[in-house]
């Protein structure tokens, strides 16, 4: 895809011919307008910052609060860009450490915090992808855990998706958003981040009911509102709320594209700020 082609999709019309519209601004301070965008769109708008390809993949971050749909985006992103570029999706939960490596550090209940990931390793990939193929652990949300079975092999592609958490600067480590050429954030408010998790939370405790390996298999004995409230006073409100408030959000500042999302999974475009015809 060319950069007029990426420019006539974020404007709306495919082909570039565009018939005359207002002068629309979008802006990200807290007053702003913000503009509707089309996955379509945003895929454009990541497309803007692929090179020629001489330096290796252009590596994109996505990130965001657990359950605002990050892994969701990433593949439609990844769906709209295919036609035109080689891309691949990698997720950060794959450089998690193991759940035992974890629970020997006192860190299980910690999963998701900065201190739960291999930084190290994820920053070493990342640049390594630049230069040739390189092996990409996966993590399996049924096994809660790191699962070596998931483990691929990419081999520079010309856009590099990287989905998840860790990407936010801690104790001065800035290795991992350093290895990115840009980060899209994706923003939600508290209130449909909790309601979006416990419908993840339920479907896996669901699920487990006719698969035994599964780590929310452990959770079979409650009844479904039981089940419900562990899911929103434990994991959500004691974990994962914390983790969002003290270090994920500290990415949102620093992303080149913020992206608010709603209810009814809609966007809207809050930054860049752009202005177009």
């Amino acid at each position: 895809m060319s950069n007029r082609q990426n420019r006539a999709i974020l404007h709306g019309d495919e082909d570039g011919h565009q018939a005359a519209r207002h002068r629309r601004r979008i802006t990200g301070s807290c007053g702003a307008m913000a503009r509707p965008i089309s996955v379509e769109q945003l895929a454009a708008l990541v497309a803007t910052r692929h090179g020629d390809g001489v330096h290796g993949p252009t590596i994109a971050g996505l990130t965001g609060s657990v359950a605002v749909g990050k892994s969701t985006l990433a593949a439609s992103l990844a769906a709209a860009l295919a036609p035109y570029w080689r891309v691949e999706v990698i997720q950060t939960d794959g450089f998690l450490f193991p759940n035992a490596e974890l629970e020997s550090r006192g860190l299980l209940m910690r999963k998701g915090f900065p201190e739960s990931y291999d930084s190290a390793r994820l920053a070493a990939t990342l640049e390594a992808a630049r230069n040739g193929p390189v092996e990409v652990p996966a993590y399996s949300h049924s096994l809660y855990d790191v699962d070596p079975a998931l483990t691929r092999r990419i081999d520079r592609p010309d856009i590099l998706l990287v989905e998840g958490l860790g990407f936010a600067p801690v104790s001065g480590d800035s290795r991992v958003i350093h290895a990115l050429d840009s980060l899209l954030y994706l923003d939600a408010t508290e209130e449909d981040l909790e309601h979006w998790f416990l419908d993840r939370f339920m479907s896996y405790w669901r699920a487990a009911e006719t698969d035994p390996t599964s780590f929310y298999a452990q959770f079979r004995h409650l009844s479904e509102a039981e089940a419900r409230g562990f899911g929103r006073t434990v994991v959500w409100r004691q974990i994962n709320l914390p983790n969002l408030h003290e270090h994920i959000s500290r990415a949102r500042p620093l992303a080149d594209i913020l992206v608010a999302k709603a209810r009814d999974h809609s966007l809207k475009l809050v930054r860049p700020e752009l202005d177009w015809e």
